[in-house]
């Protein structure tokens, strides 16, 4: 079982500090809530308390201060966390890279990252897979208009996903991301 102490509680606070005003895509849910489901699928599968911080903080410097905001992780939670926010970032650069080519680098990096940052990567991306879904079923091909890579920039970057943390961390977490990114495709209409 993982042990949560005030550093987490400290992580929440700071989290959706951080992350106050800033919303999910197409919504008006307020982001921390992605930052909460996160954490929550890191701890389901059995991450320690650097993880399930470290869940709490992943979009921290792609989203909100760059590698000022990565010194200040580091000095608030200490460097594994700092490494595993850092390893779950696709760029710490505003304006943010080009779509693609950004997220073909992420996939690469992943293939040799530290195991403990897949786990909060593949949480943030279960989150992320099952709240499209959710959102799909909702209000239909409306969703894609969302997302830079469109419809199918977004599968095509969930599939890729989906074979790295299966070859890289295979068990349950692995098998939740790759039932929602299949359902993910056939709702979508582009099932293999």
């Amino acid at each position: 079982m993982t042990q949560l102490t005030r550093r987490f509680d400290e992580a929440l606070l700071y989290a959706r500090h951080v992350h106050g005003g800033q919303v999910r895509k197409g919504s008006n849910i307020p982001y921390f809530a992605h930052l909460l489901g996160a954490a929550v699928i890191a701890i389901e599968f059995g991450a320690n308390e650097d993880q399930a911080i470290a869940a709490l903080l992943h979009d921290a410097v792609e989203d909100q201060g760059g590698q000022p905001r990565l010194d200040d992780i580091r000095l608030r939670f200490g460097e594994d966390v700092a490494r595993m926010v850092d390893a779950c970032t696709d760029t710490d650069v505003q304006p943010k890279p080009a779509w693609r080519p950004r997220k073909e680098a992420y996939l690469n990096h992943l293939e040799t990252a530290p195991v403990d940052a897949l786990l909060v990567s593949l949480s943030d991306k279960i989150h992320n897979a099952e709240a499209i879904l959710s959102d799909l079923r909702a209000i239909g091909d409306e969703v894609w208009t969302r997302f830079t890579g469109e419809k199918e920039g977004t599968l095509w970057y969930y599939r890729s996903l989906d074979s790295i943390f299966a070859r890289r961390i295979p068990g349950p977490a692995a098998v939740r991301l790759k039932f929602a990114v299949a359902e993910l495709a056939r709702t979508a209409g582009k099932a293999d």
